[in-house]
């Protein structure tokens, strides 16, 4: 990548989207700082529009379209929170939009998608199912397709959320995001690369069971998921040829994290800081928690990724594991 020119057109892609925006707060937190013994900030896109980082990717897709590819509709595939940015952000610029979500996508999101004008293609609940989809969507309708992480236009969008905290914190020793398709990471490198400190480094988190980032980088090629269990519904996907690289050459480590640990993050952010996220968002929690010791007095900033859940899905008790049964009276 040619440095001045995407540092250029990282400033130029916040300025176009900050009027369609929420610039998130950043929040820290007495108990997270006490247990590792570090400075914690929380940049809270669980505050964002649609309830994630997203809507910024979408946004700064949809403004770099043809007037002509503006005239049709565009497609994306996503298990929801992209689902939702770019249904808001074809609402915003008059587009229609068609969204291929696998049949098992959280309600709160479909309900989301519709909210905002878009029309629901189910599919099942594979990448490749996905793909297809899309693909499909694009040949019926004459649709653009706008890939959710694997697009520069999208990694630029994405990498405004870590610039806003680095303009908050410049200092920060880590910053550390869940991994998906890895267009939140990869923007997250550069913008640490241009508004961070030269030592400060980024730490992505993964879910053991869709654990492909970190094998890709382990072997130097893109891998896929065998298994899509796992709580963290949003990381299901894989990294792509646009995000890869950026993501192989600036990134610290990718440490995996179980579902337990995932959950249990989650219940701290929810019970400590009073704020709901998502479990793909509590895997850069659950990473913090289990590195506390390479974080130990240093500055560390985390991306709270979305705060979209249904939190009457029986799915989600059970992992909570932890609601008492109601006592029978006497």
């Amino acid at each position: 990548m040619d440095e001045p020119i995407i540092e250029k057109q990282l400033s130029t892609c916040h300025q176009n989207i900050l009027p369609y925006i929420h610039n998130t707060p950043v929040i820290s937190s007495n108990y997270f700082n006490k247990i590792t013994g570090a400075k914690i900030f929380f940049k809270c896109e669980n505050f964002q529009k649609t309830g994630s980082f997203k809507v910024r990717g979408a946004l700064n897709a949809l403004k770099h379209l043809t007037d002509s590819k503006r005239l049709n509709s565009v497609v994306t595939h996503s298990s929801g929170n992209f689902a939702q940015a770019l249904a808001l952000a074809a609402h915003k610029f008059g587009i229609q939009s068609y969204i291929v979500m696998p049949r098992n996508a959280p309600k709160v999101k479909k309900e989301g998608v519709l909210e905002y004008g878009g029309v629901i293609i189910e599919c099942e609940p594979t990448l490749y199912d996905r793909e297809r989809t899309a693909r499909r969507i694009c040949l019926e309708k004459g649709a653009t397709l706008v890939h959710p992480s694997n697009d520069l236009n999208i990694i630029l969008g994405q990498a405004t959320s870590c610039k806003e905290l680095l303009e908050v914190h410049p200092n920060l020793d880590y910053v550390l995001t869940p991994v998906g398709g890895g267009g939140l990471v990869a923007g997250t490198i550069i913008a640490v690369k241009y508004y961070g400190k030269s030592t400060c480094r980024v730490i992505g988190g993964e879910p053991f069971q869709v654990d492909d980032a970190y094998r890709s980088l382990r072997n130097g090629a893109i891998e896929s998921n065998s298994s899509t269990n796992t709580i963290a519904d949003g990381l299901k996907t894989n990294l792509g040829e646009v995000n890869f690289p950026i993501i192989r050459d600036g990134i610290e480590m990718i440490v995996r994290v179980t579902e337990d640990e995932i959950v249990k993050a989650m219940r701290l952010v929810w019970e400590r800081m009073k704020i709901i996220i998502e479990p793909s968002s509590a895997v850069a929690v659950a990473v913090l928690t289990k590195k506390k010791k390479l974080f130990h007095e240093k500055k560390i900033g985390v991306i709270l990724s979305g705060g979209n859940i249904d939190v009457d899905d029986l799915l989600f008790r059970l992992h909570l594991n932890s609601i008492p049964a109601p006592r029978s009276k006497k």
